[in-house]
């Protein structure tokens, strides 16, 4: 088969890798059908994620038809058309009794970092019964790639952990496909007020579109004064953090509210400086999270019901052979003016 293959920093190929088979008797293999490709991608591809080897294919996302299924598979069989979740759960460990499948003890983010992904023709998948989700019928498939990763993590990590409530004051720091990710999903709540920050004003565009009731430009005003403007000085209920520098990290604290929560989504590579000499008497709360997935399900029933439409988030198409290509536009996304894309492997 063909896959799009990791060689070391900087280096990935369209090449030829054999074909998966089963392992383990909880294992499926699935024939992917579209997939995508995630921020986490770009930090593999420079070098960030020393897990991933030399030969690794690639992809933790996608939708496809389940091929062959282990003899201890009893939710899955060939033919099944399924939802591929980006963490392998195994079901009966400790974490994931509990519902924090990104901890699980034999599973957790496996796919495209510590075994081959989704980004090729077939792949494995362990623990089938509990980290694939069967597709209704009548689903449009590009949507639901936005459900392996994205969405859940923008709604578990932004929304959820934020304990967003009716009448909020929100602010998202970074408004790129999973700060959009928590923009869609914020308005479950009914929250007062949505503010998008970020320093791409096509992006800033994107999240007025998608229901931003106020956009803050970083190089073009000043976030803080705006944000204590709109909220009469007290500042936001909810910050989402969804950028993963330093920077974002610093603004987050000077723009919540007293009793106000910093949700923490970004993947922080550096060190940042927590503030509790002006926060320690705020009555502050910072989350932070791995996305688990456990809100696949009640994702599947809002698109089902035309509550979410999660393709609005796919700026780009290319066939899976073209994917070298693809990770170059998602690449430059500002330049390209790229969210997500999507990978079709039909030929």
């Amino acid at each position: 088969m063909k896959a799009i293959v990791y060689h070391g920093p900087g280096n990935i190929e369209w090449e030829d890798k054999p074909r998966p088979v089963i392992l383990e008797d909880t294992d499926v293999i699935v024939r992917i059908t579209k997939t995508t490709i995630c921020g986490t991608d770009l930090h593999i591809l420079k070098g960030d994620v020393p897990e991933v080897t030399d030969g690794r294919i690639l992809g933790h996302e996608g939708v496809g038809i389940v091929e062959e299924s282990g003899k201890a598979v009893r939710k899955f069989k060939p033919g099944d058309h399924v939802l591929i979740s980006c963490i392998t759960s195994c079901g009966s460990c400790a974490y994931c009794r509990k519902g924090m499948y990104s901890h699980c003890e034999s599973g957790g983010w496996m796919l495209g970092h510590l075994i081959d992904g989704t980004q090729a023709e077939y792949v494995r998948i362990p623990y089938a019964d509990y980290s694939l989700y069967h597709i209704p019928q009548g689903l449009e498939e590009e949507a639901l790639v936005m459900l392996s990763d994205i969405l859940p993590t923008g709604f578990e990590c932004g929304v959820l952990n934020g304990e967003i409530k009716p009448g909020d004051n929100v602010v998202i720091v970074g408004v790129g496909p999973v700060g959009l990710a928590a923009l869609l999903t914020a308005q479950f709540y009914s929250p007062g007020m949505l503010i998008a920050i970020d320093m791409d004003e096509n992006r800033l565009e994107i999240a007025r579109k998608f229901g931003a009731d106020y956009s803050i430009h970083l190089k073009e005003t000043n976030p803080i004064e705006v944000v204590k403007g709109l909220t009469q000085g007290r500042g936001a209920d909810v910050v989402i953090e969804a950028v993963g520098v330093p920077e974002s990290f610093e603004l987050c604290q000077s723009l919540i509210a007293p009793g106000g929560i910093i949700a923490n989504i970004g993947v922080h590579g550096k060190p940042v400086t927590l503030h509790m000499e002006k926060l320690w008497s705020h009555n502050i709360k910072i989350t932070t999270r791995l996305v688990d997935t456990v809100t696949i399900p009640l994702l599947l029933k809002t698109v089902q019901s035309g509550k979410l439409t999660p393709e609005k988030l796919i700026t780009h198409h290319f066939k899976l052979y073209e994917g070298i290509t693809a990770y170059q536009v998602f690449k430059h996304a500002s330049a390209e003016k790229a969210l997500k894309v999507i990978l079709s492997a039909e030929s």
